[in-house]
């Protein structure tokens, strides 16, 4: 999140129903009070079983979904809320960007993908953004070697933390993807 939380932007909607599915519990917490102040009125879930439950029974408005979560996969919370209110505006936020994933979210009824860490403001921008405006290009795009940094964690996490799959997959010696892997993330 970013320092100032609130600008002056408010929501202008008649239905400013707000689910937040995320589970990394303080941030979650941070982003809810931003929205609050923001004139949402936020519900939040830190599990797709939780969310895909408050959905069905009250299909928000609005939704901000973690792509990840302990239980599953934030795309099913998003296709719930789609089956009960084909309005609704929700998003994705995820720590592994890539294109087939944001193609999918895009299928199910998102309206945008956004990269964490995603400040309040990002947030809001794409849960109001009309739908013939396109958003503003990052003022600091990832580095290359930060890319190829997610893209192999994301890989990492698809062979289920088996590095010797991994290596294969990427066409990668062992050793070589274990340095990469024993590194910090590049900015």
């Amino acid at each position: 999140m970013s320092g100032d939380e609130t600008t002056g932007a408010m929501v202008e909607s008649e239905d400013t129903s707000l689910l937040i599915v995320e589970d990394d519990k303080p941030f979650l917490t941070r982003l809810a009070r931003a929205m609050e102040t923001r004139g949402f009125v936020v519900e939040t879930a830190e599990s797709v079983e939780e969310a895909v439950a408050k959905a069905r029974a009250h299909p928000p408005a609005y939704a901000v979904v973690d792509m990840r979560l302990g239980d599953g996969n934030g795309l099913d919370v998003v296709a719930a809320i789609r089956e009960k209110r084909d309005d609704a505006r929700a998003i994705i936020l995820t720590g592994y960007g890539n294109i087939a994933t944001a193609v999918t979210a895009v299928k199910l009824g998102a309206v945008d993908y956004l990269s964490k860490p995603a400040d309040a403001d990002d947030v809001f921008a794409a849960l109001t953004r009309t739908s013939g405006e396109r958003a503003a290009p990052p003022e600091n795009p990832m580095s290359a070697d930060r890319v190829r940094w997610e893209h192999i964690q994301r890989v990492y996490e698809m062979c289920d933390r088996n590095v010797s799959e991994t290596a294969r997959r990427l066409n990668m010696h062992r050793r070589t993807l274990q340095r990469i892997l024993a590194k910090r993330a590049p900015r």
